[in-house]
């Protein structure tokens, strides 16, 4: 008994845009260029408007050194503000459920490096919880083993709070972030269910954790 196999080929038809040489008529060029060119064209130079009145038109806010972007999570964000967030996925959380505010400088106004170690010191937030977390230059966790990105307000218990930020775990340290392999880096830091004197007056009722350079390695 013999078997029969049926072989079943798919084309598929792949349109390859040709640019009409020259010699052609002008008005087959001219539909070319309105065709595929001018619309390309546009796209390039429609994506970078946009996203600059996303956020020249959004409400920044920065306190001592730490900024955030107001508007994210609150009924006045604009369409454009929305659809970034939709995209990128950041931020998703309404305002009442959580803000946050981004630093990448120290209190001096130096950038923040891995080659330098640093004192992170605040005291109670308000919020109802909140957390720290370093991220490197191109907005990702540093890829390192030793699972000290992250520091919190389970850690940091009531009052003040003092944390080390290095690239090497320190000898003597209660809490310690790591920023081992993230070269530049910054923090950010999340308050879930913020107050409502917090979200109606920033400025007034954050008080945000300041940074302190203590040394730098390699520079």
């Amino acid at each position: 008994m013999q078997t029969l196999v049926k072989e079943t080929h798919i084309w598929l038809s792949v349109p390859v845009l040709e640019f009409p040489a020259i010699g052609q008529p002008k008005d087959r060029r001219m539909r070319f260029i309105l065709r595929y060119f001018l619309p390309g064209l546009a796209g390039l130079l429609v994506g970078p408007l946009l996203m600059l009145v996303v956020f020249v038109s959004a409400t920044a806010i920065t306190i001592e050194g730490w900024t955030s972007n107001w508007d994210i999570g609150s009924s006045q964000a604009n369409p454009y503000l929305r659809t970034y967030v939709a995209v990128y996925g950041l931020l998703a959380l309404s305002k009442e459920e959580a803000v946050y505010f981004n630093r990448s400088t120290d209190d001096a106004g130096d950038p923040l490096s891995e080659a330098c170690d640093y004192a992170v010191t605040g005291t109670d937030l308000p919020a109802a919880w909140w957390s720290l977390t370093l991220y490197d230059k191109r907005g990702y966790l540093p890829e390192n083993t030793d699972q000290a990105l992250s520091f919190d307000a389970t850690q940091a218990g009531q009052g003040g709070w003092r944390v080390l930020l290095s690239a090497t775990r320190p000898a003597e340290a209660a809490h310690w972030i790591s920023s081992h392999k993230s070269e530049t880096f910054d923090l950010t830091l999340r308050l879930y269910k913020p107050s409502e004197a917090l979200l109606a007056q920033p400025s007034v009722h954050l008080r945000p954790p300041s940074i302190t350079k203590l040394q730098c390695t390699g520079v």
